[in-house]
């Protein structure tokens, strides 16, 4: 909006600045002519330790060139100037900010991401109409007061940053439409958030939340509530009731058991990875008619309810990563696009068929129903034998799903009556997850000419004996969960290997030996201590498509991973590194590796 100059709008302790002479640093003439009639500013990325005058005063003082030309066109009318509205200094070297910033009251955009803030001065309460702020990736540990007072503020960005708490009075913001306050040091919200009638997102990932208020659930506007990385153990009862909520992520916490969502009948993704969730009733899902994303992944769950199946609408579905031993086949006769079951002990479904994607596993399964249904009138033989030591050896499972299975024991060695079952028959997978193994048993070396698929994972296994190393049929090798910092080198000789799990070990680097089998496809080596890879002989690695390094202790990411052009699927989350930023992981594994692409020296 044009407007005379007017002479109340003056600060008294300007002057005229004539000479146009600045202390601070200095900013093209150009751009502030520019900005004088757009109304917008943008000094991002300039390396600036400091904001100068003349961009507080941009509205203020008479520019340079109105002393240098005292003849003006309709366009450059100095006196008709636009007041700023939109200023943009992000990604400088800003340690503070001058109250000076009082002298831009029409402001409606401040955006100040990715600088050294450590705090806002209380200026900041007379920009009365600013609706977007941006102050994200800084060291705030506390905020004014005055924040309070920008009644006209509908979005707010705090994440990145050291907050402890929340000042009193954030209800007033009555506009306010999306706050992100993750990645923060909050323990807590405080229940006037529930004041908050505006507000449609609200983002709380990866703070230090044990609960969450009990109000929240007044927020009958919220559309998107992300509570990420927490500590939290329950939540309220009443989160089932938001009416307009359509995305919740709970991921990676603390939870074990679910609320009903009885109201939320817009809800649309649903994501609870990563928890201590064992049972999922029918009453937690019977109302979710819109949902389309259900993440389940790395939970405890043992079972899956037939009332699954009423999900009509659902899309996508992620089991991975449980302790499912078996599906309801009327899952069936969902419309899924994606379903994930790796890493549970499934033994109705062999690993196959699961291999063969999302499509096959329905078809499998609907393919049992008429079979479970003629079962039924029939006399069930046994699948299980009794031999003279105990042990119970699941004989149906070895003849017609070629698993030997002696899981979920507690067992410190596996009997050898295990082994002798498998005489005169031919076994492809097997499952000694869940024991107390201390090291891997001598016998699997007996089966060396048949093995594909190993799961040794939850034990106490400290090393990776040579037995393993000759089980050259092996493509797929389970070790998570144990105590293992290194590989021996003879693992190069599996090379038919195409995924292996590493994940929740001890491993301070990527295994050497990995380097060294080109068949892999998929290397799962999160929540350990890596501290780096080597992008060259990674490189070499054509046909690996899955990394995943999240929660480890990489400090940096090197560039020229940017040239793993094969990756399909990078995972880096929860690494102490500083870029690629959280912004950039989000966007997906191509923008990573194009992002680090760029990074390489010329």
């Amino acid at each position: 909006m044009s407007r005379p100059l007017r002479g109340s709008r003056l600060d008294p302790r300007a002057g005229f600045h004539r000479d146009g002479k600045d202390s601070g640093p200095s900013v093209p003439q150009g751009l502030l002519k520019a900005a004088r009639s757009s109304g917008q500013l943008n000094l991002a990325g300039r390396n600036l330790g400091e904001v100068p005058q003349c961009v507080w005063r941009i509205n203020v003082d008479i520019p340079e060139e109105a002393n240098q030309n005292l003849s003006f066109s309709s366009t450059e009318r100095w006196w008709e100037q636009t007041d700023l509205t939109k200023l943009i200094i992000s990604s400088n070297k800003l340690q503070s900010l001058s109250d000076d910033l009082r002298l831009l009251p029409a402001l409606t955009v401040l955006d100040i991401h990715d600088n050294q803030l450590t705090s806002l001065p209380s200026a900041i309460r007379e920009l009365e109409n600013l609706q977007k702020l941006n102050v994200s990736h800084n060291k705030l540990n506390m905020l004014p007061e005055e924040i309070t007072s920008l009644r006209t503020l509908k979005v707010l960005h705090l994440q990145h940053n050291e907050l402890t708490s929340i000042p009193d009075g954030f209800e007033h913001l009555s506009s306010l439409e999306d706050l992100d306050l993750s990645n923060n040091r909050l323990a807590t919200v405080p229940a006037g958030f529930a004041l908050l009638s505006s507000l449609l997102r609200l983002n709380l990932a990866s703070n230090q939340l044990k609960s969450l208020p009990a109000e929240i659930s007044r927020m009958q506007r919220l559309k998107h509530l992300d509570c990420d990385s927490n500590h939290l153990e329950t939540v309220p009862p009443d989160v089932g009731s938001m009416e307009s909520l359509e995305l919740l992520y709970l991921r990676r916490n603390k939870l074990r058991v679910l609320p009903e969502f009885s109201s939320s009948r817009q809800l649309k993704e649903l994501h609870l990875g990563e928890n201590q969730i064992e049972m999922l009733g029918a009453e937690h899902l019977q109302h979710l008619k819109a949902i389309l994303v259900l993440d389940l992944r790395g939970n405890k769950l043992r079972s899956v309810p037939e009332e699954m199946a009423l999900l009509q609408s659902l899309e996508r579905l992620d089991l991975s990563n449980n302790d499912i031993s078996s599906l309801p086949c009327s899952l069936g006769n969902l419309h899924l696009k994606f379903l994930a079951l790796e890493g549970n002990p499934l033994r109705t479904i062999r690993r196959e068929i699961i291999a063969k994607g999302t499509q096959e596993v329905l078809k499998y399964l609907r393919s049992k129903i008429k079979d479970d249904e003629t079962s039924q009138n029939d006399s069930v033989p046994v699948t299980a034998m009794t031999l003279p030591s105990e042990s119970r050896v699941n004989v149906h499972a070895i003849v017609t799903l070629k698993l030997l299975d002696y899981s979920d024991k507690q067992a410190t060695l596996i009997p050898d009556d295990i082994f002798d079952a498998t005489k005169g028959n031919i076994v492809t997978s097997v499952n000694f997850s869940k024991n107390q193994l201390c090291e891997i048993p001598k016998r699997i070396i007996e089966l060396k000419e048949m093995v594909s698929d190993v799961n040794l994972g939850f034990n106490k296994l400290s090393l990776v004996s040579q037995e393993l190393c000759l089980l050259q049929k092996l493509t797929f090798l389970d070790l998570r969960n144990n105590f293992l910092s290194s590989l021996p080198e003879e693992m190069s000789s599996l090379t038919r290997l195409q995924t292996i799990n590493l994940s929740f070990n001890r491993f301070k680097v990527l295994p050497a030996v990995l380097y060294r089998i080109p068949s892999l496809e998929a290397v799962l080596i999160s929540n350990n201590q890596v501290g780096s890879v080597d992008p060259q002989k990674m490189k070499l690695m054509e046909n690996l498509g899955t990394l995943d390094l999240q929660n480890n202790d990489l400090l940096q990411i090197p560039p020229e991973l940017g040239n793993c052009v094969q990756l399909r699927t990078l995972l880096l989350d929860g690494n102490p590194f500083r870029v690629p930023r959280a912004a950039i992981l989000m966007k997906g594994t191509a923008a990573v590796l194009e992002y680090l692409r760029d990074r390489i020296p010329a």
